[in-house]
């Protein structure tokens, strides 16, 4: 005779009926706790606290955080969640300086905007102002009297035409370490080339090359200036072939003209 104990119904019902209150108490618990952070979104969506107090802009050089913040439509106490993002950064872009923008929420109350802006690569130098020249080729208002350009050359004796819109093609394919190293770029036109200008660079070379296949002939500056004699000073022809023009000095034209 089998000696296994039988546990009859009886003896299991306090059981499922503990089983089936703390079953119930979780249901409960877990209604109460969606409850109370529904209750607690509805007071934060309601108060102060989801409201932008602090915008911060990076990125930005040439267009203020006051201009871009009045263009983007952002304001403090703008609700964080009512902020559109994809409507500021398409009024944002529209500014001719701004390439793209990116819009951050970061809690509690902090909108970041970040922003890219188009090179400038150079300044058109006419009746003594400086008119900023985009990467697009888009032309800007002149400099403020107080501010000279320090961030790409001046052009000289352009004026706004074919010869400029060429030269600004040239210089976007130009590494900007490059760009840099240019102080001046004046134009120049000969008969024998429309489009001749001459680069005065930072490290005193003066280079004389044509707009045409600009980025062409500049690509090897760097490694053609470091065989030079810095002793001697020339012109840098950087054409198909380029070649160093020693000046000739008033001592070395007499002492010619004696021999």
């Amino acid at each position: 005779m089998s000696k296994e104990k039988v546990v009859t119904i009886n003896e299991r019902i306090p059981s499922l009926k503990e089983q089936r209150k703390q079953r119930a108490n979780r249901r409960l618990l877990f209604f109460l706790s969606f409850f109370f952070l529904l209750l607690l979104l509805m007071v934060y969506f309601q108060s102060p606290l989801s409201h932008v107090r602090n915008i911060v802009v990076e990125g930005n050089h040439f267009v203020s955080d006051e201009e871009l913040t009045k263009l983007g439509q952002i304001t403090t106490g703008t609700s964080m969640w009512n902020l559109e993002s994809e409507a500021v950064i398409e009024r944002m872009t529209q500014h001719v300086v701004i390439r793209d923008v990116q819009i951050e929420r970061k809690l509690p109350g902090t909108v970041k905007i970040t922003v890219e802006e188009y090179s400038r690569i150079g300044y058109l130098f006419r009746d003594d102002k400086y008119f900023p020249i985009l990467e697009t080729g888009q032309y800007l208002d002149e400099l403020p009297r107080q501010k000279f350009p320090s961030d790409a050359p001046l052009l000289i004796e352009f004026s706004q035409g074919e010869q400029l819109a060429e030269l600004s093609a040239e210089l976007q394919k130009v590494p900007s370490q490059l760009i840099e190293r240019i102080s001046e770029i004046v134009y120049k036109p000969t008969d024998n080339d429309p489009l001749s200008i001459v680069l005065f660079m930072t490290d005193g070379i003066e280079v004389h090359t044509s707009i045409r296949n600009l980025s062409e002939y500049l690509a090897p500056y760097p490694s053609i200036v470091k065989e030079l004699d810095r002793e001697k000073q020339g012109i840098l022809h950087l054409r198909m072939s380029p070649y160093f023009e020693e000046f000739i000095t008033e001592e070395e034209t007499d002492s010619e003209g004696e021999g």
